[in-house]
């Protein structure tokens, strides 16, 4: 298994992007009942349009690029269009994450 990173940027009003919240928060706790470990979070330092937070990241476990993609775009917040993302593969060079 690889490491991989999802960085994503909000795109739409706070009530419409609050409103799929329950549905990625349950999506999360699948991909950790299924294994892959993530890890997910916004940034707290940077300010939306509407002053809210703007964006975040997903840490996660998959086997390959093509499962990182599958994983991904089964986000609720994807395929409500809630945000602009990125999908990356993560090497570790320094430091350890708990197995």
């Amino acid at each position: 298994m690889a490491w991989f990173v999802k960085l994503e940027e909000g795109i739409v009003e706070k009530a419409r992007f609050d409103a799929v919240v329950p549905a990625h928060l349950a999506w999360l706790a699948e991909l950790e009942r299924e294994g892959h470990r993530p890890r997910s979070g916004y940034w707290s330092d940077r300010q939306g349009r509407n002053g809210e937070g703007a964006g975040g990241m997903l840490l996660f476990w998959a086997d390959d690029w093509a499962q990182a993609d599958h994983l991904v775009r089964s986000d609720p917040l994807i395929q409500a269009g809630c945000v602009r993302w990125s999908l990356h593969e993560w090497r570790l060079v320094h430091g350890e994450l708990p197995r």
